[in-house]
């Protein structure tokens, strides 16, 4: 997802046009399907999605959708019933399983939790087909793709435009499905129907376009892997841009970019930056994940969203002083740390925020020097809030949109930053093949053998302490579960530099630091959390940290931050 507070400025003509189009008001939703990633019990622990085909036929008159899933289930528990998270403002028209039609009152849907009797029970190790016939007018997002639903647009020439972005809220809202994070679909078959002349961009590989006797025309899309709220509709009089990327691992790249008529010239410059987006993303962490597929995008009339293989891009191809699109990059990198790296919980979604929007610089860094990284790093350091933990406690869910929390924003900048430092405390010969592992489960990953992993905050420590030989706990228990930033206070006893940190958690914080002095740099150890430093006089200068390395607390940033607005 892309950042709100680094972009509201940019994004409010976009996501006004979009919100103003929709002519009607949606209800509210309901409360459970508001919720993304609770946690799976029952019948929705015990069901494992092998093989969805989903038909969605698209009304952009209407802004109304009709729909057919037809599911091959794997059960791992005797189960009389099955569920599924689908919006209940969908009506229902049928729903079978194993071929036999139920009656309606076999299944119920009254807050968003889709429950369906079986006609005879299932054992552990059963497959289960099941198709699911709905309809409705979906949710309209109020605020995409922050407060997400579908989007009801119009392109420059009058025609209908159309997106999807649910990140927050979960596939339910369109189809359904199990909302959770660590749930993934082997296959899909996704087929979208749209009037004659409009193009349906998705997810992985196109199979056929196939023009119908009703004026419409079908999109018939398949992926593997998907992510949930990775799957996607993004309708309009599209034309596409393409080439294909020889990679270093020696396989080629599809590139795609579906973009309305008349912005040719700048998709054709955003794929000459994808090219070199995936030289450095493949250079520093891997191969782009879904070479077998494509690397798409489709402009959107919302600001972006990372849905794997066919990102949304709505920055309306502004060129930028440093010669990249950020919007563009950021979704991009979003195919390693979302789609192929999947939070296991939406509680660690800082390993999709924080360490994309750390590539942001890294990719600076690479393509236009040390200055440009630190200066994207500075402007990232002014939006760390740190009022509430990083990676919240198991069995709560943590509320993206709450702006006294601001965990919505600490999940990419203080996530940034907490990398930033990781890389300055162990070095780039351990953080980035520990990146590497944590994506792909392997330090060595090659094109063809990658399947998306979901990981945790812990996974990554385990791979650092084992990477390090380091017990790493302290710098975990500081950074990510509690709120509060160290501080490293500074006291001089003569001529004696007396630095020592402050924390709340119980273990010592022994982050070493940098020291400057008459120009010379030196790394003081604090094994305890303490040190001190024998100076010429009390009157010599000297700059802690002087390369802004460590997030600690800084008494000017929390002023700024707190300035009357």
């Amino acid at each position: 997802m892309t950042p709100r507070f680094i972009i509201a400025s940019l994004a409010a003509g976009a996501c006004a046009l979009a919100v103003s189009v929709s002519a009607q008001e949606a209800r509210p939703l309901a409360e459970r399907t508001a919720q993304s990633d609770l946690p799976l019990e029952g019948a929705r622990a015990a069901m494992h999605l092998d093989h969805v085909t989903l038909a969605i036929t698209v009304d952009p008159a209407s802004e109304r959708i009709s729909g057919e899933g037809r599911y091959r289930i794997a059960v791992s528990q005797d189960l009389d019933h099955l569920a599924l998270d689908l919006d209940p403002r969908y009506a229902i028209s049928g729903i079978a399983v194993d071929g036999i039609a139920l009656d309606p009152g076999a299944w119920r849907n009254p807050d968003g939790l889709l429950e369906i009797d079986l006609p005879q029970a299932t054992s552990a190790g059963d497959t289960v087909e099941l198709s699911i016939s709905y309809s409705g007018q979906p949710h309209v997002a109020t605020n995409p793709p922050w407060e997400g639903g579908f989007v009801w647009s119009q392109a420059p020439d009058g025609q209908p435009w159309m997106a999807t972005a649910f990140q927050g809220e979960g596939c339910d809202l369109m189809w359904p499905c199990i909302d959770h994070s660590s749930h993934r679909i082997d296959t899909i078959d996704f087929l979208v129907t749209v009037p004659d002349g409009f193009v349906a961009a998705g997810n992985g590989r196109l199979v056929e376009a196939t023009e119908n006797d009703d004026d419409t025309t079908t999109f018939h899309w398949r992926a593997r892997d998907p992510s949930n709220y990775g799957i996607t509709l993004q309708v309009g009089p599209y034309e596409v841009a393409q080439r294909d990327y020889d990679s270093a691992y020696g396989n080629t790249i599809p590139l795609r970019f579906w973009h309305l008529p008349g912005n040719e010239e700048g998709a054709e410059r955003l794929l000459d930056e994808m090219q070199d987006q995936i030289a450095f993303m493949e250079a520093r962490f891997g191969p782009y994940p879904f070479a077998d597929e494509k690397a798409g995008v489709a402009e959107t009339p919302h600001l972006g969203m990372e849905h794997q293989t066919i990102n949304a891009y709505g920055n309306q191809f502004r060129p930028e002083a440093n010669g990249h699109d950020w919007l563009l990059q950021h979704e991009f990198a979003h195919e390693w740390f979302a789609n192929q790296l999947t939070h296991a919980s939406i509680n660690h979604m800082w390993l999709h925020e924080g360490i994309t929007t750390w590539t942001q610089p890294l990719y600076l860094e690479w393509s236009r020097g040390e200055m440009l990284y630190d200066a994207e790093m500075w402007e990232n350091r002014q939006r760390v809030w740190s009022r509430v933990p990083l990676v919240p406690p198991e069995g709560t869910l943590p509320d993206y949109n709450d702006r006294q929390a601001m965990w919505g924003d600490d999940i990419y900048f203080k996530g940034a930053w907490i990398m930033h430092t990781l890389r300055y405390l162990v070095g780039d010969a351990v953080i980035f093949p520990a990146v590497t592992e944590l994506t792909y489960d392997t330090t060595n990953p090659q094109p063809g053998a990658i399947r998306p992993v979901n990981r945790t905050t812990e996974d990554f420590r385990a791979i650092l302490e084992e990477m390090t030989g380091d017990d790493l706990a302290w710098f975990f228990d500081t950074y990510f579960y509690r709120a509060p930033l160290p501080r490293l206070i500074e006291s001089m006893e003569g001529s004696t530099l007396v630095l020592e940190w402050e924390t709340e958690s119980p273990l010592p914080f022994t982050m070493p630091v940098e020291l400057r002095v008459d120009g010379e740099v030196r790394r003081v150890e604090m094994p305890d959390g303490r040190a001190r430093v024998e100076l010429d006089s009390p009157a010599t200068h000297y700059l802690v940290d002087p390369g802004n390395r460590i997030l600690r607390y800084d008494a000017a940033v929390e002023a700024y931050q707190n300035r009357p607005r």
